[in-house]
C-alpha cells in the first residue's frame, strides 16, 4: 500500500479542515465584501492553511476575495491553493447582476461555459492565477460526469482527455501546479478518468459522507493502491448533516430539498449522534478523515461563526461507541473506517 504523503508530496501540507470558498462567490445570496474578508480571516485565526475555489463560484468573485486575502499576508504564512478549470468566463446578457445566475448573486459581469478543450483550461488558469495574484498549488478539472452533463457527458469527456488531459499535464511538467485533479460530484467519473490519465489528487464533493458510502466499493480503494490523495468536500452534504447546530427545518441534500428517504435516515444519524452528546456536525466532520486515501474535508463557510463552528466540531472527542452504534443500526457501512477516540 502506498502513502499517500509520500505519493502525493502536496498531500503531506494539508491535513484536516480546509476551507471551501464557494459561498464566497455569493452562492444563492448577497455576502459584503467585509463579511467574506472576516470570514476569511477567521480562517486564518484558526490555523486553516488550505483553500479552494473556483471561477465559477461567483465568476470571479470567490477567486477576487481570496487573492485579497493572499495580497494581504503575502508570503508570510504557508497557504496551500486550489482551483479549477473546465469552465471559462464570458460577458453575461443579464442587464441586472442582482439577480441570481447560475445560482450566483455576483456583481462580476460575466457567466461561466463549460470549456475543456486545451486552450480553455490555459485561458481559464492564467486567468486565475491573475485574480489570486499567485501561483497555484492544485488545478482541479471542475464538474465533468453524467450527473452534470447528462447525454453531453461522452463528447465533454472525450475533449477532455484529447485536449485538457494535456493541458493539465504540460502545467504540471513545468512545475507551474504543484498537483493535478478532479473537482466532481461524483465517483464513477474518476474511475473512468483514472483509468487512462495520471492524476495526483481528486476534490470529491458529498459524495463520501457520513450519510453516503458507496465510494468505498472500488473507488476509494483504487485510490490507496495508486497514492492518490483525496479532499472531501460538502461533508455536510448541502446542510442536511448540519442541521441540529442551525434550524431543525433545514433540509437540504444535493442542493436542493432532501427526499423523504434521505430525511429519515439522517434523522436516524441524529438521534444516535445525541445519545452520545454528539452534534451531528462534529461527526460529519471527522468521519470522512478515517479512511487513508483523505487528507482534508472542506466544507463551506460563509461566515465567521462558520468556521468558529467548524473548528469546534472537527476537534471535539466523539466515543467509540457511538461510531459503533451507527454501524450497529446499519447507517454506516461496516467497511467504513471509523476515527480512532482520543
Amino acid at each position: 500500500m502506498l502513502d499517500i504523503a509520500d505519493a502525493t508530496p502536496i498531500a503531506a501540507q494539508i491535513r484536516g479542515l480546509g476551507f471551501g470558498a464557494g459561498a464566497l462567490g455569493n452562492l444563492y445570496r448577497v455576502i459584503a465584501d467585509a463579511e467574506a474578508m472576516a470570514t476569511l480571516r477567521a480562517a486564518l485565526a484558526h490555523r486553516v492553511t488550505y483553500f479552494d475555489t473556483a471561477p465559477h463560484y461567483g465568476f470571479g468573485l470567490s477567486e477576487k476575495r481570496l487573492g485579497h486575502l493572499l495580497g494581504e499576508i503575502g508570503r508570510a504564512r504557508d497557504i496551500e491553493v486550489s482551483t479549477k478549470v473546465g469552465r471559462v468566463l464570458v460577458p453575461t446578457n443579464s442587464s441586472d447582476l442582482r439577480t441570481a445566475r447560475q445560482g450566483f448573486v455576483s456583481p462580476e459581469p460575466y457567466e461561466s461555459v463549460f470549456d475543456y478543450g486545451y486552450d480553455g483550461i490555459m485561458r481559464s488558469f492564467e486567468e486565475s492565477r491573475r485574480r489570486l495574484g499567485r501561483d497555484i498549488d492544485i488545478l482541479y478539472v471542475h464538474d465533468l460526469g453524467v450527473r452534470t452533463h447528462g447525454e453531453r457527458h461522452s463528447s465533454q469527456m472525450r475533449l477532455f482527455m484529447s485536449e485538457g488531459y494535456r493541458a493539465l499535464r504540460s502545467l504540471r511538467e513545468q512545475n507551474v501546479v504543484r498537483a493535478i485533479g478532479l473537482g466532481v460530484n461524483e465517483w464513477q467519473v474518476c474511475e473512468e478518468v483514472l483509468a487512462t490519465a495520471d492524476l495526483d489528487i481528486v476534490l470529491l464533493a458529498g459524495r463520501y459522507t457520513l450519510l453516503e458510502q458507496e465510494a468505498l466499493e472500488t473507488f476509494l480503494p483504487l485510490c490507496v493502491g495508486r497514492g492518490i490523495a483525496v479532499v472531501v468536500g460538502g461533508p455536510y452534504n448541502s446542510g442536511i448533516l448540519a442541521r441540529d447546530e442551525q434550524t431543525p427545518a433545514a433540509a437540504h441534500y444535493d442542493y436542493g430539498r432532501a427526499p423523504a428517504d434521505i430525511r429519515a435516515r439522517v434523522d436516524s444519524i441524529q438521534a444516535v449522534c445525541a445519545r452520545h452528546r454528539v452534534p451531528m456536525a462534529a461527526a460529519a466532520l471527522q468521519f470522512p478523515l478515517a479512511h487513508p486515501a483523505v487528507i482534508s474535508v472542506i466544507p463551506g463557510m460563509s461566515s465567521a461563526a462558520d468556521v468558529a463552528a467548524a473548528a469546534r466540531w472537527i476537534s471535539i472527542p466523539i466515543p467509540t461507541v457511538c461510531w459503533h452504534e451507527l454501524r450497529q443500526q446499519g447507517l454506516l457501512r461496516a467497511d467504513a473506517p471509523i476515527p480512532v477516540a482520543p
